[in-house]
């Protein structure tokens, strides 16, 4: 990775990549997926449903897939396990060009429903900036799953997230009814897609976009903007279509 001064700007990419294929379950598209992300180049990667490395079919091909994403362009990263079945695991990851400072997985499951989680990190970035905070999120299907899971993740925010820090939180809301920014306000977070346009992004299925399920979040920047991506080739890459934004951070004082 080549090093490049930093400007106080930042982008970033949030996408549930289905485990790395394609919306048929049909064929492994983790090659394609890989030069799909590098190419939107983004200073943070937030991904959703990702193989932990646990089969021993993704230990023999590529290891853990946040590892196999992140080569020798994201040098820190982050891995948030959510799910275990038959042995295998699946969860939330962060990809960083600066460095994670520390990381926590927070479970905010429901009992005797599909494991959620949110993983929190703490980046490092140059030049006296304070320290960026990221989520990354995974929310459940039922709407009072995600009431409940929005309350934690807004606690989480109160709790461990100083009031003058950067903070982006992004990933997989299924939040097709768009009641999560009512109860994500109490704890200062607005959605970047939301503020420039309206509405949120249309995400999902990717093929056709027509529900507004993956969502960018900030709270302490100067700006936010929507970057706009394209159809291809990430229409056939997941069943979720990808969502990115460019962020100003405020001057360091």
């Amino acid at each position: 990775m080549t090093a490049h001064p930093f400007s106080g700007t930042l982008r970033v990419l949030t996408v549930n990549i289905h485990k790395g294929y394609d919306v048929f379950n049909s064929r492994s598209v983790l090659h394609e997926l890989r030069e799909a992300v590098r190419a939107v180049r983004s200073d943070v990667v937030f991904l959703q449903e990702v193989d932990g490395g646990t089969s021993s079919r993704s230990v023999a091909e590529i290891g853990a897939q946040y590892e196999f994403l992140a080569d020798e362009i994201w040098p820190d990263h982050a891995y948030g396990r959510n799910a275990v079945a038959e042995g295998l695991d699946h969860g939330n990851a962060v990809l960083s060009r600066y460095p994670v400072l520390r990381s926590h997985n927070h479970d905010i499951s429901l009992p005797g429903v599909e494991p959620r989680g949110l993983l929190h990190c703490e980046l490092a970035l140059p030049d006296g900036q304070p320290a960026l905070h990221v989520m990354c999120a995974h929310l459940g299907l039922r709407e009072s799953h995600r009431r409940h899971q929005l309350a934690r993740l807004c606690a989480t925010v109160q709790t461990e997230v100083p009031t003058d820090a950067p903070l982006v939180v992004a990933g997989d809301f299924n939040d097709w009814r768009s009641r999560a920014d009512e109860q994500l306000a109490p704890c200062g977070l607005s959605e970047v897609f939301r503020q420039a346009h309206g509405h949120h992004a249309r995400s999902f299925p990717a093929r056709w976009p027509v529900l507004r399920l993956d969502r960018i979040y900030v709270r302490g920047v100067a700006s936010a903007l929507p970057v706009p991506m394209p159809r291809r080739p990430w229409a056939q890459l997941s069943d979720h279509a990808p969502v990115a934004a460019e962020i100003q951070l405020l001057e360091a004082v």
